[in-house]
């Protein structure tokens, strides 16, 4: 059955959209209706394939991501209570992201696309994330300083009417989550890292210091630094047979102190320096416990309002893309069959 006709410069309600997102170690797929309600949202982790390597392997990404990307659509689509007639367009992540894993979900769109007769929506994963917000709050609107921070991603972005949202500041090395993993693999705390990090820090109490990059009046973020101060403090005590669980909790208090900071200033210090009273985080390091406290009890202390949508919203989803392509459906664009996987695809 083919999608339903519509004519997008009067939009009829509910528009209703299917989104795929495959750009790293997610099958996942959606239903979102009018941008903002979630009919459905199947997600099928491969975390634990992944685990026993310490991260993400490109290939066996891809391969899984082939084994399962008919079943994720299909049961999107059928726990939103609709069939694909009901659908008005078929969203994808184009990147950035790993290639192979890109190409199986704009593969299984464009094949959609064609056969509904509806509209192809190619998407930012990083713009996608910072839509986040706006499912979970729909108070949620422009103008926003956004932190985007993941594994691949550390970035602050101004958003503005009109679906316009321009960088403020970005990472000149490695990325949070990225930090999280190398030092959670070399603590032998498994993958993904972030989350193992942030269990064993607890508290924060017994912090080892670390230190934390200047980069001057600069919004981007380097994180390489407190990586190789993490890794020496671990290397040094291995050797001398003290790396106990007392040292693990040090590095891993003083890790997520320190990225979390770094994180939160340039995020209100784009917030002063443009007056814009609203601030939001998103990516997979937005569920860390440390920052989401940070964040919110700062915006209290300045009278800010701060979004920050639940973890579930936080990882990698296909909501999330839904939200993003619907502002490109509404304005009345879409993208040909040729649309092409960029794995570092920018804004």
């Amino acid at each position: 059955m083919r999608g339903r006709p519509r004519g997008r410069a009067g939009l009829r309600a509910p528009v209703r959209i299917l989104a795929i997102e495959t750009s790293c170690d997610e099958t996942a797929c959606a239903v979102v209706e009018d941008g903002k309600a979630v009919l459905s949202d199947v997600v099928a982790s491969q975390v634990k394939a992944h685990g026993v390597y310490g991260g993400v392997v490109p290939e066996i990404a891809s391969r899984m991501h082939i084994e399962t990307i008919t079943q994720v659509a299909e049961k999107a689509v059928r726990d939103a209570g609709i069939g694909y007639g009901d659908l008005d367009a078929v969203a994808v992540t184009n990147g950035p992201g790993l290639v192979g894993a890109l190409l199986v979900g704009i593969s299984a769109a464009k094949g959609m696309s064609l056969a509904l007769g509806i509209p192809l929506i190619g998407v930012n994963h990083v713009v996608a994330h910072i839509y986040a917000n706006q499912i979970d709050d729909p108070a949620f609107g422009p103008p926003f300083i956004c932190l985007v921070a993941s594994g691949g991603h550390s970035h602050v972005f101004r958003a503005d009417a009109g679906g316009k949202v321009s960088v403020m500041g970005r990472t000149r090395d490695d990325a949070a989550g990225e930090v999280f993993d190398k030092v959670a693999r070399a603590l032998g705390l498994g993958y993904p890292g972030g989350p193992a990090i942030d269990a064993v820090a607890g508290d924060g109490s017994g912090a080892i210091a670390l230190p934390r990059a200047n980069l001057g009046d600069s919004f981007d973020y380097s994180f390489s630094g407190v990586k190789t101060a993490a890794l020496n403090v671990i290397g040094s005590h291995a050797r001398e047979g003290a790396l106990g669980p007392a040292t693990v909790r040090g590095v891993c208090s003083g890790l997520r102190m320190s990225i979390v900071d770094a994180l939160a200033a340039n995020l209100f210090r784009a917030a002063s320096m443009t007056g814009i009273r609203n601030v939001a985080i998103a990516g997979g390091v937005a569920a860390n416990r440390l920052l989401r406290e940070t964040v919110a009890a700062r915006a209290a202390s300045e009278s800010m309002a701060a979004y920050i949508p639940p973890p579930r919203l936080c990882t990698d989803n296909a909501a999330m893309v839904a939200a993003a392509a619907y502002h490109r459906y509404a304005s009345g664009e879409s993208d040909g069959l040729d649309l092409d996987a960029e794995p570092e695809l920018s804004l």
